[in-house]
């Protein structure tokens, strides 16, 4: 099934950094839900299509990959986790189970790890710490387009603090490292 969604992925990506991104949100979504007992396969494939059309269709972002998503055969369940990324932003499906929750959370994270990581002497998520994200998280000015708000408000629905999401994003992050160029 993965390979299935990797696939379906680089169809509608080649942006090198999209694909990449979405791979970070993969291996992040994996780990959360190793934490949590849930399945990580299917996490990660939540996480791995969960910006399907955004190279292609960046005004219609979402509301293509439900489409795309409901052509290829996938439930309802798996589109409604994909959509929940989004809410607030382009649709207003709202973030209810611990997945949901999870992707709309790290999402917006990964990119500022990803960022934080670029900015190190090593380039890499595998001497990082919490800490140095959090400094990054506190500068406005760094990686200006990630939506500080969003990971707040995530990590709220989350009954999480900052400092454990990071952790666990980081980690997550760690365990796809090489694929990452991290």
């Amino acid at each position: 099934m993965r390979e299935k969604a990797y696939e379906l992925l680089t169809e509608y990506n080649k942006n090198e950094s999209l694909v990449r991104h979405a791979l970070a949100v993969e291996a992040v979504m994996r780990y959360f839900a190793s934490k949590t007992g849930n399945d990580e396969d299917y996490w990660g494939e939540v996480g791995l299509l969960h910006d399907l059309d955004y190279e292609l269709y960046p005004e219609q972002h979402c509301r293509m990959t439900e489409k795309i998503l409901k052509d290829k055969g996938y439930d309802e369940a798996f589109i409604r986790a994909v959509m929940s990324h989004g809410y607030g932003m382009c649709t207003d499906v709202e973030p209810e189970l611990t997945m949901e929750k999870v992707l709309y959370t790290i999402d917006e994270l990964t990119g500022l790890v990803t960022a934080a990581a670029y900015m190190r002497p090593s380039r890499s998520v595998m001497d990082m710490e919490v800490k140095s994200v959090k400094k990054k998280f506190k500068d406005k000015a760094f990686a200006a387009g990630v939506n500080r708000d969003v990971i707040l408000s995530g990590c709220e629905m989350l009954g999480m603090d900052l400092d454990t999401v990071i952790a666990y994003t980081i980690e997550g992050m760690r365990s796809a490292a090489d694929t990452l160029g991290l």
